[in-house]
């Protein structure tokens, strides 16, 4: 049994110590209840590093093992020397200097920027304050996860008392593994529910602009709907934000439909700011009636394979919903285009409907009768060499042997039927004459052309499909390449040659002819 050297007497004033291999003994059963603990905490705190203490006691004081834990972290030893059955001795040593530096992984960020400490990865003696050194560096108006293996409640009391009424604490998710919570420290000056001053301002254009980040979370999305709601068509916000709040732009497009105009007007790497337009009637553009504005934009429609002549009747929401493609970025490549392409593209949305029609033929019509014949030649010599091997080439064969007739009596009935009619109503209009209803109308043409169009254009679609996009195959001779860079350039006229008439030159001519009427 160990000797004690702990004088009950002098317990208050200085303890009396014998050293025996630098180790302090302290035989608790003879301490004053009300001192045991203070006794054993001032003598651990006396140690130096590396010395030892030797707790001396009746029972197991396992308890106080957690005790010094919750205090002083993993700064200790604890080894049994005696366990019982009538005498206990533990030798508690402290050890050498311990790093204050978080492990890997114990501060992370979310997608939206916030903190997230991950507490079970912390030392004991490191939690408290890592939460409580975090909540004190966060912004007004910013926010911390809590993610812990327990419910954390007791640390609401402990910021609370340090702190006051200025955080929100909100579970995100509550057990039974992982408990997540959300703390945000609000904007002095606000209660819970209630926009901080400056989270909505106007700027020189009067666009609504909701500063998010001051927003405390539960608020910021409720925040956007409820400003969005309250505009008028043509009218706009501004999201100014930390992050991308791309989730909105589809949040907002499911629960509101295509109503509105999404635009980047900065994009990070520090502040993201959006503009959000509500819709007025007039925005609804098809992508036949964005090309046929400006042709330019057709180049950003190839791109992406968006078919602007005979599928030109739908919206650019419509068409990248079908095709699974991002909105957002198409939209934002067609406001760039309009931005930084300049000069050098033709208007023909200004032009003379009697002049487009000229131009259609002179351009179009003679480009396709010129290279029909080379490529219904090219088509069929390629599938016969190469065939075997690429099952895909007599389909195309086929199809491209069906557009080249399909269109070469199409190109007869317009220059024979449709653009004489075109020049009628042109003249009339120039002389401020009436026009008579003829049979077929006008209409009723238009309507068996574009029918027609259709017709190639889906074939065309159907050749890029089989060819997979025109990508020229290893074994591929001069032949074969020749023939997919012939219909590349060849689907490229067309599709121009489509949109002009399907997009321009019959809109207009239709509504001329029903002022004429």
């Amino acid at each position: 049994m160990l000797k004690y050297c702990i004088n009950f007497a002098e317990i208050t004033n200085k303890f009396t110590v014998m050293h025996t291999a630098n180790e302090t003994i302290i035989n608790v059963p003879e301490l004053h209840p009300s001192v045991k603990h203070e006794t054993i905490f001032q003598g651990f705190n006396n140690l130096e590093e590396g010395s030892s203490l030797i707790i001396h006691n009746d029972h197991d004081p396992k308890p106080l093992y957690f005790h010094l834990q919750s205090m002083h972290g993993d700064t200790f030893t604890w080894e049994y020397l005696q366990q019982g059955p009538q005498w206990w001795d533990v030798r508690i040593t402290k050890r050498g200097e311990i790093s204050n530096v978080l492990p890997e992984g114990a501060i992370t960020r979310s997608a939206h920027n916030e903190i997230i400490i991950t507490v079970p990865l912390i030392e004991p003696r490191l939690k408290l304050q890592t939460i409580f050194g975090t909540f004190d560096e966060l912004e007004n108006g910013r926010s911390m996860i809590i993610h812990n293996d327990h419910d954390p409640r007791p640390v609401y009391f402990q910021l609370q008392s340090m702190h006051g009424d200025i955080f929100s604490w909100e579970y995100l998710q509550q057990g039974p593994q992982w408990w997540d919570i959300r703390v945000t420290k609000r904007v002095p000056g606000t209660k819970e529910g209630e926009l901080p001053e400056g989270a909505l301002t106007k700027n020189e254009n009067n666009d609504i602009v909701i500063t998010i980040p001051i927003i405390e979370p539960k608020l910021k999305h409720p925040t956007i709907f409820k400003v969005f709601d309250s505009l008028k068509p043509g009218e706009s916000l501004v999201i100014h934000n930390d992050h991308d709040p791309k989730p909105v732009y589809y949040q907002l497009l499911g629960e509101r439909g295509d109503v509105f105009t999404w635009t980047y007007l900065l994009q990070g790497p520090e502040w993201w700011d959006i503009k959000v337009t509500r819709r007025t009637e007039e925005d609804n553009e098809t992508v036949g009636q964005i090309a046929a504005k400006d042709l330019r934009k057709a180049e950003i429609f190839k791109k992406y394979g968006i078919d602007f002549c005979c599928g030109g009747k739908k919206t650019v929401r419509e068409v990248c919903a079908e095709k699974g493609i991002d909105a957002t970025k198409v939209e934002q490549e067609l406001q760039q285009s309009s931005q930084s392409i300049t000069g050098g593209n033709l208007n023909f949305n200004e032009w003379n409907i009697d002049f487009l029609a000229d131009y259609i033929v002179n351009t179009h019509h003679a480009y396709v009768r010129k290279y029909i014949p080379e490529l219904q030649m090219y088509a069929s010599k390629v599938a016969k060499v190469h065939g075997a091997s690429h099952p895909e080439l007599a389909p195309i064969d086929e199809l491209v042997s069906m557009v080249c007739a399909e269109l070469s009596e199409h190109m007869v009935e317009e220059e024979n039927a449709v653009f004489p009619q075109v020049k009628q109503i042109a003249q009339a209009k120039n002389n401020n004459a009436k026009i008579e209803v003829t049979s077929p109308t006008f209409e009723e043409l238009v309507d068996k052309m574009e029918a027609e169009h259709d017709t190639v254009g889906r074939a065309m679609e159907k050749i890029r499909e089989l060819s997979n996009d025109y990508a020229i195959p290893a074994d591929a001779c001069a032949s074969y390449t020749l023939l997919y860079k012939m219909l590349v350039e060849f689907e490229s006229d067309l599709f121009t040659h489509i949109h002009l008439e399907n997009n321009i030159l019959f809109p207009k001519t239709i509504e001329i002819e029903k002022t004429l009427r």
